[in-house]
């Protein structure tokens, strides 16, 4: 079976694992003779997630059922036309029996191939990182929440590692607490690939107050993150479904199962219509991470507290349109003695 292939009936999570591991665009689902049913790419695993389903659910619920397939006799000239002209990125290609043969990309076919990493098309990201962690205490009483050591890394730094990563090298960090523990350690950036500024908080500004001290509106989307959040999300996927989704404003989701312990009635007037034995309810959570258009920046007050809750809540009052962003990956929000155990446990899944 080809690189990028899961056969029908496999878990959504197999196709998870297999375009992560192939950092292709899409996997394609084939039957046991290796015949082409379907495409299933990021987008799609999110928009399922966002259904309802898991990552359990069998792939033939997600996929495409009539993907774009490219002939197996095209040269690579009439394949990137092929491409371009059904505006597509990626497509399996087949043989006369609808066998599959390989998956091709654009990218495959450009002079300079890469290293397969997608460039995330942030303009610049914010890390907030003013916070005091003080559920962390004794550990951040002399050591801002984010420069705590994740397998022998500060937090902080792994932000910034992975958004150079994914080709976002202008980096604004907010700082309050202890802050100049903070500027000491990243500096300008050079030392890590980035440019680094810093948007210093004379008072505590919330987790989107310190954007108002941008000097300049961004050219493009920002990337904004909780400081204390340690993920191994896609930052390039989050950019490109925002962009797709058309929203002014993208928020991270996690998902958050929480189980009765009872039997749940279900009740018609007076009367019981049926019971369900500890149901398990799933919610999705706001993950501290963010895409923004750059115009919604201005509806940050200077110098105010201002949460992104706020910020969310004050967009959507003027009609804009909020996406979500379910994330499957790695995350963990470090606010407790055990999530940072918890973190320090699972340092090797990131």
């Amino acid at each position: 079976m080809i690189d990028g292939a899961v056969v029908h009936g496999a878990p959504l999570r197999v196709a998870v694992a297999t375009l992560e591991e192939t950092r292709r665009l899409i996997a394609v689902v084939v039957d046991g003779e290796g015949r082409l049913e379907g495409t299933i790419s990021d987008g799609d695993v999110r928009r399922a997630l966002l259904r309802g389903l898991d990552l359990a659910s069998p792939v033939e619920k997600v996929m495409n059922p009539a993907p774009i397939a490219a002939g197996a006799t095209m040269r690579d000239d009439e394949l990137a036309d092929f491409l371009l002209s059904r505006g597509v990125a990626a497509a399996p290609v087949v043989d006369d029996g609808g066998r599959v043969l390989r998956i091709v990309q654009a990218r495959d076919l450009e002079l300079s191939a890469g290293d397969g990493h997608e460039a995330a098309g942030f303009a610049c990201a914010v890390i907030m990182a003013g916070g005091e962690g003080r559920r962390l205490r004794p550990l951040t009483e002399n050591r801002p929440k984010p420069m705590i050591l994740i397998g022998g890394v500060p937090l902080l730094e792994r932000h910034v590692r992975r958004m150079v990563d994914c080709g976002i090298t202008r980096i604004h960090v907010s700082t309050n607490y202890l802050g100049h523990i903070i500027e000491d350690f990243l500096g300008d950036g050079a030392a890590f690939g980035a440019t680094i500024g810093y948007l210093r908080e004379k008072t505590k500004l919330g987790t989107a107050g310190a954007l108002s001290l941008l000097e300049a509106r961004p050219e493009g989307t920002v990337l904004v993150i909780n400081g204390d959040v340690l993920t191994s999300s896609d930052y390039s996927r989050l950019h490109s479904f925002h962009a797709e989704t058309g929203a002014a404003i993208t928020v991270g989701a996690v998902s958050y199962h929480v189980e009765i312990p009872f039997g749940v009635l279900r009740i018609d007037n007076h009367r019981v219509a049926a019971i369900e034995e500890k149901p398990t309810q799933r919610f999705l959570c706001n993950a501290g991470i963010y895409a923004v258009e750059p115009y919604i920046l201005d509806l940050v007050p200077d110098g105010t507290a201002f949460d992104m809750t706020d910020l969310i809540e004050t967009a959507l009052a003027r009609g804009e349109r909020v996406a979500a962003f379910p994330i499957h990956e790695y995350w963990n929000d470090i606010g407790t003695p055990s999530d940072l155990e918890r973190a320090k446990r699972e340092s090797d899944k990131l």
